[in-house]
């Protein structure tokens, strides 16, 4: 009998993500029957792309035991940079989006060093980049959305590859990539490590604040590539877009199984928790239950997703 007990919480631990997406699959569809329409499930899918790419990046701070507030703020800025520059220069819409993924990149530096040169603790950090960031993009823009609804950036947010969406391609991408990265690399492993016990990994030679500061910047450059595809979606760069993503973002992961107390975590698993959190909104929508309660359902599933890891933590 403790032997089963002690399998079921292995496998909840592992894969308690995929038993939760599954069953809220089940009851979404039996609650709609709009839900598991073709076209429905393509627009679910396109809509995790911009979180769940943001939230692979935001797995390898968390892993770190860091923390970044500031996507949401960043998306924002890197969209109003990269529609300015597209709109300043017709027909050099790569120069563009390229000029918001270096945005994206240099801001993820910035916190970077803060965090990992100046000992600033992350949350601190990150908040005032969240706040930076947004003022910026306020700057940049006046104020005010920029429009353009022609161009070949718009591919990236609204076209198809053999009838898949562009974002959701790049998404699987950027996941596939990034759980190499992770689990195939040293610098993975150098993650996992400095999460686990930031001395014990200085001792060994790791350069924990080398770690930190990259993550930071991978963070960073996918809350630019995350900006890019809105952007092109959208047709547009809006000062105030991108507002409550960083808790979306930090919801897919935790959901994902990644552990708020660093040292444990996986990329595939974020994409899961992505997928939950956007089957959740697309249900509740499907449902017309107001965005408020949405909100509040989101935080009582984050904060049990929290619960049952810790308490599975401690079975461990």
């Amino acid at each position: 009998m403790n032997l089963t007990y002690t399998s079921v919480t292995r496998l909840l631990s592992r894969y308690g993500s995929i038993v939760m997406l599954a069953v809220l699959v089940v009851l979404m569809s039996f609650t709609s029957k709009e839900f598991l329409t073709v076209h429905n499930l393509t627009n679910v899918v396109r809509q995790v792309s911009i979180f769940a790419i943001i939230g692979t990046g935001m797995t390898f701070v968390i892993i770190t035991a860091g923390i970044d507030l500031s996507v949401g703020s960043l998306l924002a800025l890197t969209s109003c940079v990269a529609m300015t520059v597209i709109d300043s220069a017709p027909g050099m819409d790569y120069v563009g989006i390229l000029a918001g993924l270096v945005i994206g990149a240099l801001a993820g530096a910035a916190n970077g060093v803060v965090i990992a040169r100046f000992k600033v603790p992350p949350f601190i950090a990150t908040l005032a980049g969240l706040t930076v960031f947004r003022g910026s993009s306020l700057v940049v823009t006046n104020g005010l959305p920029i429009i353009k609804l022609e161009g070949s950036f718009r591919f990236i947010g609204s076209g198809m590859i053999w009838g898949i969406p562009v974002p959701v391609i790049i998404m699987i991408i950027v996941v596939v990539v990034m759980q190499i990265v992770l689990t195939r690399t040293a610098f993975g492993a150098y993650v996992y490590a400095v999460g686990g016990n930031e001395e014990a990994a200085r001792l060994s030679g790791i350069k924990v604040g080398w770690v930190k500061f990259w993550s930071y910047v991978l963070c960073g450059f996918l809350a630019g590539l995350s900006g890019m595809i809105l952007m092109a979606r959208l047709s547009s760069a809006q000062p105030a877009v991108g507002e409550g993503f960083e808790l979306d973002a930090i919801a897919a992961v935790v959901l994902g199984g990644t552990s708020l107390m660093g040292g444990r975590g996986a990329v595939w698993s974020t994409l899961i928790g992505a997928l939950v959190i956007g089957i959740l909104n697309n249900g509740m929508n499907l449902m017309g239950v107001h965005t408020h309660y949405q909100l509040v359902a989101k935080g009582f599933l984050i904060v049990l997703a929290v619960l049952l890891d810790d308490y599975l933590k401690k079975r461990r």
